[in-house]
């Protein structure tokens, strides 16, 4: 009997916000971004084993990963 199974991740990109950048200081837009990591069997994704939210400067090119909670705040 042969059973293929594995993780794989997808990035998915979601709606950006105009912030001020931490890093240079210019108010400018944010891409956001959530990673997920998932269970597959047979290639055919199951269910999610983690989950976690990134930021990125379109100036500066700043990345810092960001809470669920705060991508929640920055979906209002």
């Amino acid at each position: 009997m042969l059973l293929l199974f594995g993780l794989k991740t997808v990035l998915r990109p979601l709606r950006g916000r105009t912030a001020t950048c931490q890093s240079c200081g210019l108010v400018v837009h944010h891409h956001l971004e959530e990673r997920a990591s998932k269970f597959t069997l047979f290639f055919i994704p199951v269910f999610t084993m983690s989950r976690s939210y990134r930021i990125t400067c379109s100036n500066c090119g700043q990345v810092s990963a960001i809470s669920a909670r705060k991508k929640k705040a920055l979906a209002r």
